[in-house]
């Protein structure tokens, strides 16, 4: 078991140099499972890295040896088809076996291409486009009107998905019923399945359409582990509005070769490629403006 992996916690301490030594793992991790025989959504999985290791190493209240601790944060990762990354981070903080990895998508396990409650750890089956929210404002008015005050959602969205009607539903209820447990961290690389987003579906300015629902905005660069680990511990924003946060991403970052290639959004690495990405594996830091 990781070291990081023992007891309930939010914040675990980390030096600022711990953050990145894990994001270099999880990135390997996500480059090997895009080697099994079925590949995985790589460009997507690589973006949310250090959104995903801020949640778990910094923000999250929760329990590896627990995983249905009462107490604990909710998380929804509602951009399932990027599971290879929330996988291996649920590796690195002590829900799962490094070894798990190499059965991705294969016969009889667990690990399927979009997450199952089946893994410890994972909250809710999540995939299917534009329903993430929906469950996290279901938890989060449920824990509401259970008198909760301690634990709080967040869900983690791809920009594609924001092109689904339900999200905004979810978005005006999350205003109405005043869920500031509620926090919707969006993933802006820019593309998606068929393209870009702004040629299939243009999105534009992302957080004034949150901000016209009524939702506390912030935006940051979503590999800028300072200013994600500010703008998510910060949350909620203002009391009874629920938070949001848009975190611009690159689409397969920290490999070279891959990163900003539209063609990572799916890919079946060979053993040779495998090789060739862990060797262009960098330390990725801030993305610059985008």
């Amino acid at each position: 078991m990781h070291p990081a992996a023992a007891g309930p916690s939010s914040g675990l301490g980390l030096e600022a140099d711990a953050f990145d030594e894990i994001a270099r793992r999880v990135r390997r991790h996500v480059v090997r499972i895009a080697g099994t025989p079925h590949g995985c959504h790589l460009g997507g999985a690589l973006s949310c890295v250090e959104i995903l290791v801020t949640l778990y190493f910094d923000v999250l209240r929760l329990d590896p040896l627990d995983p249905r601790w009462p107490p604990r944060d909710m998380f929804v990762f509602s951009k399932g088809h990027a599971a290879a990354a929330l996988y291996s981070v649920l590796v690195e903080r002590g829900y799962l076996a490094e070894a798990s990895l190499s059965t991705y998508c294969a016969a009889g396990s667990t690990l399927l291409g979009h997450p199952t409650r089946h893994i410890p750890g994972v909250e809710f089956a999540t995939g299917s486009m534009g329903h993430g929210l929906s469950l996290g404002v279901g938890v989060a008015l449920g824990l509401k009107r259970r008198g909760n005050s301690e634990s709080r959602v967040f869900v983690l969205l791809g920009d594609g998905e924001l092109q689904e009607g339900s999200v905004w539903e979810a978005a005006m209820a999350a205003h109405h019923f005043g869920l500031d447990n509620l926090c919707a961290v969006v993933d802006r690389n820019l593309g998606q399945n068929d393209g870009a987003t702004e040629s299939i579906m243009r999105l534009g300015e992302v957080a004034p359409r949150w901000q016209a629902f009524g939702w506390g905005v912030r935006t940051v660069d979503g590999h800028d582990f300072p200013a994600l680990r500010t703008a998510l511990g910060a949350v909620p924003y203002a009391a009874g509005t629920p938070s949001a946060v848009v975190a611009r991403t690159v689409k397969g970052r920290g490999v070279a070769g891959i990163e900003g290639d539209p063609r990572s959004h799916y890919m079946t690495l060979s053993a040779r490629s495998v090789e060739r990405a862990l060797r262009g594996l960098r330390n990725t830091g801030p993305a610059g403006p985008p």
